[in-house]
């Protein structure tokens, strides 16, 4: 479970002002939840996602998992590898490596097990044939299911993905979305989008905009 205290983020605007993107956001995230955060470019939801995942400091207030916080650099570190997976709007494969060493990446230790796994990974989400391609020879879908892949691995508790589909048509963006929920089902997945058409009403929603933050 995840769960925001207070959280506050903002920044100096440059000319001596406040600029709040959030103030006392209390959220509660239970496991097995599918939460998607709605908003125009620049209304905060990536930067939502950033602050639930440890990659971002927030300006005051607090963000618990199963109720403990992490608050030194290592102890972050330590919970963002062992239990978060991460999607992005790209899917920052390395174009020298297979699609499935690219998915190992994740995974400190190479070995049989984990070759094994991500094999496995791969055959789920229908990429078994394309193990050995290299991303050139992959198309936009099969390589951002890569990168799904790679989230995978490591079996995390959390899935963040980062308008995951922005570069994909919506067919393909669709037919991710609905694999990334399939692959997901015992864990929590939180996304970030701006294309509602991607919702299919089992998702708890937040709609962000100008600092204010509405769960539909």
């Amino acid at each position: 479970m995840i769960t925001t205290q207070n959280l506050k983020l903002s920044y100096p605007d440059g000319v001596g002002r406040e600029k709040i993107i959030f103030n006392g956001l209390n959220l509660k995230i239970n496991k097995g939840d599918r939460m998607v955060f709605v908003g125009p470019s620049g209304s905060g939801k990536s930067s939502l996602i950033y602050l639930l995942s440890l990659l971002k400091i927030p300006t005051s207030g607090h963000v618990l998992f199963n109720g403990k916080g992490c608050v030194k650099p290592s102890e972050k570190l330590n919970m963002r590898y062992k239990e978060f997976g991460f999607i992005f709007q790209q899917h920052f494969l390395l174009s020298y490596m297979t699609a499935l060493e690219n998915v190992m990446l994740a995974v400190k230790k190479k070995d049989k097990k984990v070759k094994e796994r991500a094999y496995e990974v791969l055959e789920n989400l229908g990429l078994k044939e394309h193990a050995n391609k290299k991303p050139y020879q992959l198309s936009g879908g099969e390589r951002q299911r890569v990168a799904i892949a790679r989230a995978l691995v490591k079996d995390p508790k959390v899935i963040f993905a980062d308008e995951p589909t922005a570069s994909l048509d919506r067919n393909t963006g669709l037919a991710v979305v609905n694999m990334l929920k399939q692959a997901t089902k015992d864990r929590i997945l939180i996304i970030a989008t701006h294309d509602t058409t991607l919702l299919d009403g089992s998702e708890r929603v937040l709609h962000i905009q100008n600092g204010i933050v509405i769960e539909k």
